[in-house]
This record gives C-alpha cells, structure tokens and sequence, in this order.
C-alpha cells in the first residue's frame, strides 16, 4: 500500500484531538477544524497532522501527493445502523403506502419485514452476497468507509448465519470496514405466529449460541416496539446475547413509547436506535446512563412520520448519532450525504453537530472509537475529500448533489 499525502487542504475536520471516545451536547458544534493543513498517511494509518506552516516536502518521498487546494477533508462516515444484506427492494410496498396504508398494517398483511424474509430465504449466498458488495461500493463511494450490518431478515437459523456470513464477506471484495449485528429479533416469523415462546426458544438456544460459535457477529439487536417484540422478550434475548459475548444494541421506540429505551439502558446497550416516539422520560433515562440515542432521519423521510427529537437531545447533553438505516422498506438510501442534509433541515442539527454524530458518536455506538470516526495520529485511515467548498454547511445544503471527490479507506485511496 503506498503512503499517501494531502496538503494544501482548506479545511481539515477533525472531529476530535484529544482522543475524545464521544462528544455530548454543546462539544457536538464543535468539529475541530484547522486550517490549511497537511495529513500525512502511512499505510492504512495516519501518520502526521499540522499546519502548511510546518510542512516538509521531505514527506513526499515515495508517497502520492494530493494537492487539496479549496477542498475540505473529515473523517470517512460511521454509519453505525444498516441493513444492506437483503433480498429484493419493496416497491410494491412504496406504492401501497402512497395510497395510504401505514407501515404496521402493511406488516400484519405479511408484508415489510416478512416479505424481506421470504425472499431472502429463496436467494443464494452467492446472490446476497454479490448485491450486498454492489451496495457497499455505493455507500463507500458516497463517504461511508465504516458500516454496521444487521441481519434479522431470514429469521430461521439458516437463513440468519446466511445473511451474516455474506456480510462478513464483503469486505473481500470492498474495503469498507465491516461490523455485524445479529437481529433475529426482528419480527415473528409466520411459522411462529402462534408460538411465540417457540420463537424465542430458537433464538436463544439454538441462534444466537450458533452465531456466536462461529463468531459471525459482534452486537444482539431485538426490535423492542409495539407490534414486535416485548419487553420481557428483549430482556430474555439480551440475556442470550451477552451470555455469548454479544453486545447489546437495541430497535426502539420506532412506533410507540415502547420500553425500549429503558429496557437498552438497563443492559447497557451502546446504542438505542430510532427514538421517533421519544419524550422528556427516555430521555432522562439516557442522561443517566452510557448508552448512545441513534437517530434514523432516512426512515422519518420515507415513511412519513415524525423524527427523533435530535435538537432537544443535543441541548439536554445526550450524545447523539446519525445513521442510516439503509434497507428495501422504510429506508432505502445509504447516501449519509443525503442524511446529513435531513439532519441539519428536518432536526435542526447543526452542520458541525451532525458530523460529529455520523463520524466519532457513530463509532462510539459500535465502540470503536479508538479506531476511527475522527483525524487524529494513530487512528485508522478513513477520510473523505471533498469537491472545492468554502464552507461546511455546503454538503447539507445540497441534499441531492454527490460532493464527495475521494474517499480514503484503511490508507486507500478511490477517486472519482
């Protein structure tokens, strides 16, 4: 791999300096940019960060150079909620809820989460897994260098450890920086309709001690909301998990003031994700604790329906994340350009808040903030190159314009 120098940058967009894991409430507005400023790679590390006024060509020798004059550069995105190993896209479903069906009535008809499992389990690994790097191209490409992928659309045991071995696989043929998540909890399938119990029996006897055995995922997921699954089964799913060794992250609060939010910090989830229904009680409970509130604006933008309080959030001290939820029913969009603008319009984020959330608070839900979501020495190569800019505020403000020039991922770089 050869070393890689950026001089000349504009603006460099930190993020952190201080080996800062998080930041909360007012530190969110602060991205940490420098100006006129060098980064020097080594391999798939940064090496070097300063000012021009210190720069030394020396530094050149045997490397490529990049000259990012006008250009800004920040850390690659942490899109720390996706569910990009699926199946088939749900258009049907798009236009059925064009006509006025809500997304619960379209699960209970079979539809959304159950459609998704039966054409999973039709397809072959083969076939999941060459759609599934076509998307992780797509959303590298667009900045996103590190990605968190769920399963929970097989819902049988074999179609579960399928969908996480295509996406552990990936990163073979993509060099987006992969982590997985086992959401077998993620609807009831229709086999089980009338035993619940039985389901939860599968997933926590035989699932989840399968996955871990062959260490295919990382995190637990359980959507924990009104419609899905309970309280009292989020906690015996958890349970499982972390017996095994997997962290507990959770669906919450999507539909309903659901629990599970209490139910997340009570097991000391790194992350709750959704939170559309979210009022000033979850949010207490999440002052308390360490646990990281993951807002979704992509799924309020295509379903129709409210988004996260984010803004209130933020200004009560929480940690906020942004991510994606990139999948075929309520989300299909990766582009986290695209959810940056929603950020900013929709929650009222500021532009430097909202990257704080998509880089650094988005490494921190998958606890990987040693590793990457911010430009500081040591750290994983991952950043983003901007097309010429003067400001920030310019990639929210264009929310359909691709203004990614290149993307650097583990010290490689992919221009366009």
């Amino acid at each position: 791999m050869q070393n890689l120098v950026l001089k000349n940058i504009s603006g460099l967009y930190r993020v952190a300096t201080h080996g800062e894991l998080r930041k909360s409430g007012s530190q969110m507005s602060d991205a940490c940019l420098l100006p006129d400023a060098y980064v020097v790679l080594m391999g798939d590390r940064i090496q070097r960060i300063g000012i021009m006024d210190n720069y030394d060509s020396a530094w050149e020798s045997g490397s490529e150079v990049l000259d990012c004059s006008g250009r800004l550069v920040m850390p690659g995105f942490v899109d720390s909620h996706t569910h990009i190993v699926f199946a088939k896209s749900r258009e049907e479903e798009f236009v059925d809820r064009i006509k006025g069906m809500t997304y619960e009535q379209i699960a209970e008809r079979g539809g959304g989460i159950l459609n998704s499992a039966r054409k999973l389990r039709a397809m072959s690994e083969d076939e999941l897994l060459g759609d599934a790097v076509d998307r992780a191209w797509e959303v590298l490409m667009s900045g996103t260098t590190t990605i968190e992928i769920k399963s929970g659309y097989g819902l049988d045991l074999e179609s579960e450890l399928k969908m996480l071995r295509v996406a552990n696989k990936i990163q073979a043929f993509c060099p987006i920086d992969v982590h997985t998540t086992f959401l077998g909890a993620h609807a009831i399938p229709p086999e089980f309709k009338h035993d619940r119990k039985g389901y939860i029996r599968l997933l926590t006897q035989e699932m989840i001690p399968a996955v871990a055995a062959e260490k295919l995922a990382k995190y637990v997921d359980v959507f924990c909301d009104k419609g899905f699954f309970t309280v009292e089964e989020t906690e015996e799913i958890l349970e499982a998990g972390i017996r095994h060794g997997l962290r507990p992250k959770i669906h919450a609060n999507e539909l309903a003031h659901s629990g599970g939010v209490e139910v997340g910090v009570r097991y000391n989830a790194l992350s709750v994700d959704h939170l559309e229904c979210t009022g000033d009680a979850e949010i207490e409970v999440l002052l308390q604790s360490q646990t990281i509130p993951t807002v979704l604006p992509g799924c309020s933008f295509f379903l129709g329906i409210d988004y996260a309080p984010a803004r209130k959030m933020i200004d009560r001290g929480l940690s906020v994340c942004v991510a994606s939820d990139y999948n075929p029913g309520s989300s299909p969009a990766g582009n986290m350009q695209f959810i940056w603008s929603l950020a900013c319009t929709r929650m009222k984020m500021l532009p430097e808040e909202a990257l704080v959330a998509m880089t650094l608070n988005g490494a921190a839900a998958l606890d990987i903030s040693l590793e990457t979501g911010s430009l500081e020495v040591g750290k994983r190569a991952d950043l983003i190159i901007t097309e010429p800019m003067e400001s920030l505020a310019r990639m929210p403000y264009y929310p359909a314009r691709d203004q990614v020039e290149a993307v650097v991922a583990g010290g490689q770089l992919f221009e366009k």
